[in-house]
C-alpha cells in the first residue's frame, strides 16, 4: 500500500523559512517521479513543483521560483520542500504525489499525501 506522509507545517511569519518533508513507503519511491501540490483556503489545487525519479531535475511554478527548492533523498525515501521568503499568499495546505505519468506543470494523478497546513501570517 502507498503511503505519503507529510510533516514539517506550520505558522511562519512573512519572510520566514519551513521545510516540509514527506516520508514515503510502499512503492519503488527511487523510480518515481514526485510533486507537491497546495490548496489555498477557498481555492482550487495548484501544482508547486516537481521532480524527477533521481532528483537531477526540477521544475516550480512561476509563483514559488527563487524562493523554494524541492530535492530528495531516495535512501531514505523522503521528498523535501524548502521554503524560503515566505509570503501570506503561501498559506495553503501542501501535499506531496507520487507521480503516475507526467509531472511537470499539472496536477498529477497518483497517491497523494494527506497534507500538511502551512500558515504565514504576522
Amino acid at each position: 500500500e502507498v503511503q505519503l506522509v507529510e510533516s514539517g507545517g506550520g505558522l511562519v511569519q512573512p519572510g520566514g523559512s519551513l521545510r516540509l518533508s514527506c516520508a514515503a513507503s510502499g512503492f519503488t519511491f527511487s523510480s518515481y517521479a514526485m510533486s507537491w501540490v497546495r490548496q489555498a483556503p477557498g481555492k482550487g489545487l495548484e501544482w508547486v513543483s516537481a521532480i524527477n525519479s533521481g532528483g537531477g531535475s526540477t521544475s516550480y511554478a512561476d509563483s514559488v521560483k527563487g524562493r523554494f527548492t524541492i530535492s530528495r533523498d531516495n535512501a531514505k525515501n523522503t521528498l523535501y520542500l524548502q521554503m524560503n521568503s515566505l509570503k501570506p499568499e503561501d498559506t495553503a495546505v501542501y501535499y506531496c504525489a507520487k507521480c503516475d505519468g507526467l509531472c511537470d506543470y499539472v496536477i498529477p494523478k497518483g497517491s497523494w499525501g494527506q497534507g500538511t497546513q502551512v500558515t504565514v501570517s504576522s
